[in-house]
């Protein structure tokens, strides 16, 4: 267990980071934890690579424990419209961290055997694409409104340009297209941090 100390910190100082930082706007579509988040997908695979999928599951569940702890403290917290984390988003955090967690390590781990970044692109690119999904989803859509009656999320149902330029659609959809982006375009910067921590580790072993 040691050895998986340092993820296991840096998942959840991550997490935590990422809890906070969304509170706090990027623009009109983003937060500042869509920057943040997307490293937890970095040190799911580095763990990975390293020391082999079961090691990195035990990281992600201390991750969505860490989470899970955000989010009840974040319902006892209230901010100007109620507490800063509702059932809804609480439920949409934890079901799309564990679920895109898992199954980044299970792809990465079914094509580890293939060129160094195919397992780390391919894993965190539908990982980030499946989280992306499932948060925005069963947190605002007007669909699962039965989840949280009380919560007034009529704001996120708002018809917009997606993005402000088109098609319309619902406001959470540009926030979920915008967040999706910058998984995306993170996931691949994160190659070069990839290649070059287990370059060093594995050298450091040899």
């Amino acid at each position: 267990m040691q050895k998986l100390l340092p993820g296991i910190l840096a998942m959840a100082a991550t997490v935590v980071a990422s809890n906070i930082l969304v509170q706090f706007l990027f623009g009109q579509w983003l937060t500042w934890g869509a920057f943040t988040y997307p490293i937890a997908f970095l040190i799911t695979d580095l763990t990975n690579r390293l020391y082999g999928a079961a090691a990195a599951r035990k990281v992600v569940f201390v991750g969505f424990v860490t989470g899970v702890a955000c989010s009840l403290i974040g319902t006892q917290i209230m901010g100007e419209f109620g507490p800063l984390v509702t059932l809804r988003i609480a439920l949409g955090s934890g079901i799309a961290f564990l679920t895109a967690q898992l199954l980044d390590v299970a792809l990465f781990d079914r094509l580890r055997e293939g060129s160094w970044w195919r397992a780390p692109l391919v894993s965190t690119l539908v990982g980030s694409s499946v989280d992306t999904a499932l948060f925005f989803t069963i947190a605002f859509s007007g669909a699962l409104t039965f989840l949280e009656p009380g919560n007034d999320v009529s704001w996120a149902g708002e018809a917009l340009p997606i993005l402000g330029l088109g098609p319309v659609a619902p406001l959470w959809v540009s926030l979920a297209v915008a967040d999706w982006g910058v998984k995306l375009l993170l996931a691949l910067l994160a190659l070069l941090p990839f290649k070059l921590i287990v370059g060093k580790l594995t050298a450091k072993v040899a």
